[in-house]
C-alpha cells in the first residue's frame, strides 16, 4: 500500500535504506547539488530564528546553530525522523516537534527564515502551507525551499525500467497531482506540480520571489567525472527563495 511522506519514513525497511544512502557520501545529490545551492541561498545565519519544515535528521539545524543562528525549530511528521533529529541536536539548543507540515500550528511573526528541504513534494496542497509560512515570518523574513524538480516528478517510468537511467521520461507534465512512486524499497505518494504552480502559489500567498535555481552541478564538487556528466543532463531539484514584504 502506498504511504504518504511521514508514513513512508516510518517504514523501518525504508528508513534503513534511507540511512544507508545518507551514509554513502560519494557524490550524492544531497551533498553535490542540494546542500551547496541551499547554502548559497540562505547566506549568513547569524542571529536568525529558523523554522525547518520536514526537518528530517535536522543536520541543517545543527550546522545553522554552529553558524550562529539564534534559534532552530524542526518540524517532521515521521517518528523515525524526529528520533534521528533529536540525536543530531543533542547538546545543542535546537528543538524539534513531531507534526506534519500541514497540521502544525504556525505562530505569527516569529521566524526570520523558514526553510524546507526536499519535503514539499509530499504535501498535497501547498497553498495553505505557504499562507501559514507567510504569517509565521517577520517582515522581510525569507522562505527558501527545495523540491524534486517537476521534470522528475512528472513521470517515473524511467525508474521502472531498472538499472542506472540513461534517459529520463517527461510526460503528463501539466497533469498535476499525486504520483505513485516506488522508491527505496517502498511505495510513496508524491505530488507533481509545475514550476509555474510553485511560483504562482508563492505569489498568491503574498510572497515576493527573488530567486529561482535549478540543480546545475559544479565540477569541483564531484570526485567522479561520469557522475558529474550525468548530473549535467537533467535538473534533479528546484529551488525558490522568497520573502515576506515589509508592511506598508
Amino acid at each position: 500500500m502506498a504511504q504518504n511522506g511521514p508514513e513512508f519514513y516510518d517504514n523501518d525497511a525504508v528508513f534503513t535504506t534511507y540511512i544507508a544512502r545518507r551514509e554513502k557520501r560519494d557524490d550524492s545529490p544531497n551533498d553535490t547539488l542540494e546542500k551547496p545551492i541551499l547554502d548559497d541561498l540562505v547566506g549568513d545565519l547569524t542571529g536568525l530564528n529558523i523554522l525547518d519544515l520536514g526537518c528530517g535528521n535536522a543536520q541543517f539545524g545543527r550546522e545553522a546553530l554552529q553558524r550562529g543562528c539564534r534559534s532552530y525549530l524542526g518540524i517532521d511528521g515521521s517518528h523515525n525522523m524526529i528520533t534521528l533529529a533529536q540525536e543530531t541536536l543533542a547538546e545543542t539548543s535546537g528543538e524539534v516537534e513531531k507534526a506534519t507540515i500541514e497540521a502544525w500550528s504556525y505562530p505569527a511573526h516569529q521566524f526570520d527564515l523558514v526553510i524546507s528541504r526536499l519535503a514539499l513534494h509530499y504535501v498535497e496542497d501547498i497553498r495553505p502551507v505557504f499562507t501559514n509560512v507567510l504569517q509565521a515570518l517577520v517582515d522581510k523574513g525569507r522562505f527558501i525551499f527545495s523540491v524534486e524538480h517537476p521534470v522528475i516528478t512528472s513521470c517515473d517510468r524511467a525508474w521502472q525500467m531498472g538499472g542506472l537511467r540513461q534517459h529520463w521520461i517527461v510526460d503528463d507534465y501539466f497533469e498535476t497531482g499525486p504520483r505513485l512512486t516506488h522508491w527505496m524499497g517502498g511505495d510513496v505518494i508524491k505530488y507533481h506540480r509545475t514550476v509555474e504552480d510553485y511560483f504562482m502559489a508563492l505569489r498568491q500567498a503574498g510572497f515576493r520571489v527573488d530567486e529561482v535555481r535549478e540543480s546545475k552541478p559544479r565540477p569541483a564538487l564531484f570526485t567522479d567525472e561520469s557522475t558529474y556528466a550525468r548530473r549535467k543532463r537533467i535538473p534533479l531539484m528546484l529551488f525558490f527563495s522568497a520573502y515576506r514584504p515589509a508592511a506598508s
